[in-house]
């Protein structure tokens, strides 16, 4: 097969030694297959640990008036029901809005909201008797929907507006103007391991919290907090988890406070692990969005101006819909210049499980908005749509100056086509070689051809193709999360032990983290392990998440390791009469000039010495910047960037779907790991197909969830995958001083499944022209896209 890079891009050669940019298996996976990799619920739990079951609101919004637990008191094995009264601490989780009770009180406000702790001596005894609790709630009127919220400005927090230029006056001047309105559903992280802890009382009022989280640093905080103690008595450790996709960012510190509240009340240890049911029932999700759209356009499909409104399901609390809420906003633009814009975002409070961070934390829904709307510009012009992307992506063409007064509070246009909405320039775009390049690669024009005969001719099935661009924005956006720490022992006998405060849930950060360390000190990978993620030993950390984990967690490694090996080459220098600098690492070697020796025997050497073998390191994100009043600044490091092209084929009499082939090229920079990058594609990819098509989270009219399963609720499974499905990543380092000069890769693959979306609007709009329906501009379909809204869209006028 022919290079697919141009000359100018070819990949780096393979380095001769050292273990970052090979394929290197994940740390845990022979562990894994073995059956000895242990999570939570599998490890031996200490004498006399008891068992607790949550008690559930069954109403969506109600008055709590009172708790019958005497049946289940009366069951065999149970020890208490815990109540909010049993709450020493603040009854309220110690989250960034304050709003959220930890146990109901007076009021429910979500069906499935946690009443009452049943503890008991084991699993099925604790459940049981939850059952026979009996709630005596008064029902009050639920708020279920986001345009009710929105009538009644029923919101968990303000509004934000994000406004560039005059967008009402372009829109009134454009040649060419579309209006939208369409519903993207929410998602369950639906990871394998369902939320769960163990708390364990230790003494002097100290505490051990064993929690599948991947915010070891919260749980320790919401703990201490509920239980009205100095941090520093409560140590929160978790050694891996089984799935987490932002589900277990701020959630499981739920589940870990309840636990502990329980342990508290008993004076034993207690574990709680949720069950499937009851986890889909209790915890949050992705946000649910509606979208209203009004862009305005030239007959080349360039966007001249864009009004978009978002009402943002938030559920019944905060927890983190204002950063989520936020980003959407921030990725609204995605790969595309736009030169007016006002953007709306509208919190919304409904009577639902308080919705969450998952997989993208907004960003997928931000650009679902804006490829969206491309597509429907496309159609209404009659123009292809991977054209009219083109034509629309950020480069640095100049802008034409705005002849009149901008409205107050709006940002003034740019001087050129590279500055985002928030004022950030988009300094290193590959966007369109990377475009052209995957569209020769997959032969976009001749498929496009071919996919226009076959619809012509097909009575019944219809194909539709699309390449779509990411480009997404890599820090959190809270600036001062972006900050990690690690430390690095080397003992006596040349063996290497990491703690970082990052969390490994299977996506191969621990990995990463390893082999940075190793080729830091020159070592084979078996000489490091990692040691569990310790609240205890790494402080403040941040979560796992904003897929920051090796950019910051690694990058901390390596400052620690740097350390070490500084401390060894000064002492090797100081024995054979060299510079510190002249001395190297490497293969498990230490060379001077002068004489090589066996790291271990340097080390030991070094200890008789007295020379220092661990060290801290420390590293926080460079040049960012943001202000949270006017929604401007420098939130992201850098972006990574990616593309995917996918075909797709309908039936237009059952509304059936099959993916039949993918094409991806994505930007990770230059791979720690290319075995890990490309999972972490696949993987995205498929939770993105999923939430886009199959993943659909049902309330009935009494705000009760339907699906909380596996029977009712549908992730993607090895019969979706396409049959042609191919990943290249793009061999350009990052240009930005990150770690190895790599990106981050956790996210944005979620985002190139927004191909399978415009493929599927694709097939429909061929469909509906081939019924005679109208087909020029918006398709009438939400997501996700299941059989039934298909068919309805083919056949609705």
């Amino acid at each position: 097969m022919n290079s697919p890079w141009p000359l100018d891009l070819a990949p780096p050669p393979a380095t001769a030694s050292g273990v970052c940019g090979q394929p290197v298996a994940h740390e845990s996976a022979a562990a894994h297959v073995s059956a000895q990799a242990h999570y939570l619920d599998d490890g031996p739990l200490p004498a006399g640990t008891l068992h607790a079951a949550p008690v559930l609101s069954p109403v969506a919004h109600g008055r709590l008036r009172a708790i019958d637990a005497c049946a289940a008191l009366q069951q065999p094995g149970v020890r208490a029901v815990v109540t909010a009264a049993d709450i020493p601490g603040d009854a309220l989780l110690a989250s960034f809005a304050h709003d959220e009770p930890i146990l109901a009180r007076d009021e429910v406000l979500y069906a499935g909201q946690v009443v009452a702790l049943v503890v008991a001596d084991d699993e099925r005894s604790a459940r049981a008797a939850a059952r026979a609790v009996t709630l005596d709630i008064e029902p009050l009127p639920a708020v279920l929907d986001v345009w009710q919220a929105q009538a009644q400005q029923h919101w968990v927090l303000p509004p934000v507006h994000l406004c560039r230029g005059d967008a009402r006056a372009a829109l009134a001047a454009a040649p060419k103007r579309l209006q939208g309105r369409f519903v993207a559903g929410g998602q369950e992280h639906y990871y394998l391991e369902t939320q769960a802890a163990l708390a364990i009382p230790q003494e002097q009022d100290e505490w051990l919290v064993l929690s599948s989280t991947q915010h070891p640093g919260e749980v320790q905080h919401w703990v201490a907090s509920a239980l009205g103690l100095a941090r520093h008595r409560v140590r929160v450790q978790c050694r891996r988890m089984g799935g987490g996709f932002g589900g277990k960012e701020t959630q499981a510190g739920h589940v870990a406070v309840w636990a502990a509240l329980a342990a508290h009340r008993v004076g034993a240890p207690v574990k709680l692990r949720l069950t499937r049911e009851d986890d889909m029932r209790i915890t949050g999700k992705r946000h649910p969005f509606a979208f209203a759209y009004d862009v305005g356009f030239d007959a080349e499909g360039r966007l001249q101006a864009l009004e978009l409104t978002m009402l943002v399901d938030c559920g019944f609390s905060a927890d983190l819909s204002g950063p989520v809420a936020d980003r959407a906003v921030f990725h609204a633009d995605n790969a595309y210049f736009i030169p007016h814009v006002a953007l709306h975002s509208y919190r919304c409070r409904t009577h639902k499980q308080s919705f969450t961070a998952f997989r993208g934390f907004g960003g997928p829904q931000g650009m679902l908005a804006i490829e969206t709307i491309l597509g429907d510009v496309a159609r209404h012009l009659g123009r292809d749509a991977l054209q009219v992307r083109q034509a629309n992506l950020y480069s640095d063409e100049p802008v034409s100056a705005w002849p009149a007064a901008l409205p107050p509070g709006a940002h003034p246009l740019p001087a050129r086509r590279n500055t985002t909405p928030y004022q950030m320039q988009v300094e290193d775009n590959i966007l369109q070689p990377l475009l052209q390049t995957l569209a020769q690669r997959c032969r976009y024009e001749s498929r496009r051809a071919a996919i226009a005969a076959f619809n012509a001719t097909s009575p019944v099935l219809q194909r539709g193709l699309a390449l779509t661009p990411v480009k997404f924005g890599i820090s959190f956006t809270a600036t001062l999360f972006n900050q990690a720490g690690a430390l690095v022992h080397v003992y006596t006998d040349g063996s290497v032990l990491v703690h970082h405060g990052g969390t490994e849930m299977g996506q191969g950060l621990h990995t990463k983290v390893l082999q940075i360390v190793a080729d830091e000190l020159g070592v084979p990978l078996a000489s490091v392990r990692i040691a569990s993620s310790d609240s205890g030993i790494i402080p403040n950390a941040s979560a796992t998440a904003a897929s920051s984990g090796t950019d910051l967690n690694g990058r901390a490694a390596q400052r620690a390791a740097a350390s070490v090996r500084q401390n060894l080459a000064a002492f090797v220098a100081g024995l054979d009469g060299c510079a510190a600098g002249e001395v190297r690492f490497e293969a498990g070697w230490v060379l001077s000039p002068r004489q090589r020796r066996r790291f271990e025997a340097v080390v030991a050497e070094a200890y008789a010495n007295r020379i220092p073998l661990w060290s801290h390191g420390f590293y926080r994100t460079p040049k960012i910047h943001y202000d949270k009043a006017t929604l401007t600044g420098r939130p992201f490091y850098y972006f990574a960037y990616g593309a995917a092209c996918t075909e797709v084929v309908i039936d237009t009499l059952t509304g059936e779907l099959r993916v039949l082939a993918v094409d991806v090229l994505h930007d990770v920079g230059h791979s720690i790991n290319p075995a890990l990058d490309i999972g972490q594609i696949e993987g995205g990819f498929v939770q993105g197909m999923g939430w886009l098509t199959t993943e659909e989270l049902v309330w009935d009219e009494q705000g009760r969830l339907w699906t909380a399963g596996a029977s009712t609720y549908k992730i993607p499974t090895a019969g979706d995958l396409p049959p042609h499905w191919r990943i290249e990543l793009w061999p350009q380092r990052n240009p930005e001083d990150n770690v190895l000069g790599s990106k981050a890769v956790g996210e944005p693959p979620f985002m190139l499944a927004l191909s399978v979306w415009e493929a599927i609007r694709d097939a429909v709009a061929s469909a509906r022209r081939r019924a005679g329906l109208p087909c020029a501009g918006p398709v009438p379909l939400d997501a996700p896209a299941t059989p039934e809204r298909i068919w309805r869209a083919c056949h609705t006028a």
